[in-house]
């Protein structure tokens, strides 16, 4: 309880903070904004050149003041849109969109010996310029308007230092060499999709369900990621799962999988894994609860269960609120009839300043109970990354950054970000900071994405 108060007095502050920093620059800008969206994070990559959408807060309605300057007669500004790469005649005859972006940046540590920045992912070299993803994207929704038949489909194809958080048993592993190299390519997802009526079904490769960040850079607020993303939910899985809308506000999800980051299954067992949806009528709120269970250890005694709750509010026109809760048990895990706990509280504070300006805030609490999610992998298995695991104890961050863009298809979004842990050394005397060496650590980061 002690702690979630200071991690309470911390979000408060610096939202304060933010808020004041946000208004005193709102006032130099005139701001013209379309309806907001329903406000759902998405498991899709947005759209080229939609950079806030959804998990920057996405646009609000206009104010009082700016929709007088839309009555008719008036002059009307003429937004710049983004530029799409030239679609083939092919791609356009049967409905497919091609596109794609490239997102690079840097991030530097306080502690300038250190080669990685400790847990953060996925900008998680020291002083080293990343190309963290060059994506290039297909995709044919299925969109059938609630009535009758549609079928659609998606396939990504990802190169750059991000593969490394991406490998699927059965698939990056079989194309990559693991070799410490910096680069490679990952197929984040590929599956086709039904829909008739209010049921849509997705058969294939895909992203989970699970919590508020996603695999695509465009979609999230920030260069790094939080905790709960990098250690505590199923990114991408293989499979099947059905959404089926009961209305405007709810939805239901299930389906089967072969578990977490596998495209072939260690066990021959099949996860679930299914959820609610529910956004408000006047889609300012929305909550999404989701829950994956199955065993994940090639003997299939390792069962993981684990739930994510995500709740969004838009709390004024430019000001959205976001609260994660994630927590997740694995059995036979730290010994037989043993089972390892883990839980997340993350928060986001998303304001939107202008077209071209926002401001972020996120807050974080990652508690590894027994020390079993935290962690890298091992030199052996020849991947260049952070190699410490086995910290039992508490992760906590702080990461406040700006999102400009200057043109429709060019995003700079630099972040500073303060990540301390409390708990015990690990079991070979390292903390997770600066080699081993400390407890806590400072980065400061920056990315640019370019879409087409």
């Amino acid at each position: 309880m002690r702690r979630i108060v200071q991690l309470a007095v911390i979000v408060t502050a610096a939202g304060s903070l933010l808020g004041a920093v946000a208004r005193a620059q709102s006032d130099s800008y005139h701001e013209i904004s379309a309806p907001l969206p329903a406000g759902e994070a998405a498991v899709q990559p947005a759209a080229p050149g939609d950079v806030d959408s959804p998990a920057g807060g996405g646009d609000v309605p206009a104010s009082e003041e700016t929709s007088l300057a839309l009555q008719p007669g008036a002059p009307q500004p003429e937004a710049p849109q983004p530029w799409k790469m030239p679609q083939p005649n092919f791609l356009k005859q049967h409905d497919i969109v091609m596109g794609g972006w490239l997102e690079q940046g840097i991030t530097f540590s306080g502690w300038p010996g250190d080669q990685f920045n400790g847990p953060v992912g996925t900008n998680d070299w020291n002083g080293e310029y990343q190309l963290n993803q060059f994506w290039l994207f297909l995709d044919r929704p299925a969109n059938n308007q609630g009535e009758g038949w549609a079928l659609g489909g998606h396939v990504d194809l990802v190169y750059g230092t991000d593969w490394r958080f991406g490998i699927n048993h059965g698939l990056e592993d079989r194309f990559n060499d693991f070799n410490r190299q910096s680069y490679g390519f990952i197929l984040p997802q590929a599956y086709v999709e039904v829909a008739y009526d209010n049921l849509s079904v997705k058969l294939g490769h895909f992203a989970g369900i699970l919590g508020y960040e996603v695999v695509p850079a465009v979609a999230n607020p920030f260069y790094s990621h939080s905790y709960a993303m990098a250690f505590g939910e199923p990114l991408l899985v293989t499979g099947v799962m059905g959404e089926y809308k009961l209305g405007d506000q709810w939805s239901i999800l299930a389906g089967f999988d072969r578990g977490w980051m596998m495209f072939e299954d260690y066990n021959g067992a099949l996860d679930f894994m299914g959820g609610v949806k529910w956004v408000s009528c006047d889609k300012r709120t929305s909550i999404t609860y989701a829950l994956s269970d199955g065993p994940q250890d090639p003997d299939g005694v390792q069962d993981r269960l684990v739930y994510s709750l995500v709740l969004q509010h838009q709390l004024t026109e430019r000001l959205k609120y976001v609260f994660q809760n994630d927590m997740g048990w694995q059995n036979n895990t730290v010994a037989a009839g043993q089972t390892a706990r883990w839980s997340d509280i993350n928060q986001y504070l998303l304001r939107k300043i202008n077209d071209k300006w926002s401001a972020n805030l996120r807050a974080e609490w990652f508690r590894d109970n027994d020390g079993v999610r935290v962690g890298g992998p091992p030199p052996q298995a020849g991947i260049r990354a952070w190699p410490l695991s086995g910290f039992a104890g508490d992760f906590y961050e702080i990461t406040v950054g700006l999102s400009w863009r200057p043109k429709p298809n060019f995003v700079f979004r630099p972040e500073l970000r303060y990540d301390w842990y409390d708990g015990a050394a690990n079991a070979g005397g390292q903390l997770p900071f600066n080699n081993g060496g400390n407890s806590y650590q400072i980065l400061a980061a920056g990315d640019f994405i370019i879409t087409f």
